[in-house]
């Protein structure tokens, strides 16, 4: 489907990042097209899989979560799908990534500060079955894409 968006699709998509809660005639005025078109195109593009859903971002230190960190794992591949059911059902993992390269997963954690921190990655991420090594990466700032800096 990625290859048959078109410049107004791309646009649809842009207001939509920017704002989930637009209305469609908001949507429809940022893309040039008519309410019927924009609505139209939203509902193939879910329909195709390219919009998989909606979402409520926040912001962790107002939701009381001081401490993040992204967490690299060195993990058994062959156990890659049963950590990553274990992670994905961990409250404080916010996102978790197959990746290429030094190492094989990428986990961002938010903890309510550095002492809940060390007791996920510690406690939680490293007694899993399947990884061997981690290495936390403390995040000093972050800025979400579509955010604003408040600060």
């Amino acid at each position: 489907m990625s290859r048959d968006l078109d410049d107004v699709d791309r646009a649809i998509l842009v207001a939509l990042r920017r704002d989930a809660r637009a209305s469609i005639n908001e949507v429809a005025r940022e893309a040039a097209v008519s309410r019927a078109n924009a609505y139209g195109r939203i509902k193939r593009m879910t329909d195709a899989g390219v919009i998989v859903g909606y979402r409520v971002q926040t912001d962790p230190v107002s939701e009381g979560f001081h401490s993040s960190a992204y967490v690299a794992l060195w993990v058994d591949q062959v156990q890659w799908q049963e950590i990553r059911a274990s992670l994905l059902d961990m409250p404080e993992v916010e996102h978790v990534a197959l990746v290429g390269g030094e190492f094989d997963v990428l986990v961002l954690v938010r903890a309510l500060d550095n002492r809940d921190l060390r007791r996920i990655v510690l406690e939680r991420i490293q007694s899993l079955s399947g990884v061997n090594t981690t290495r936390t990466f403390l995040v000093f700032e972050d800025h979400p894409s579509g955010a604003t800096p408040t600060r």
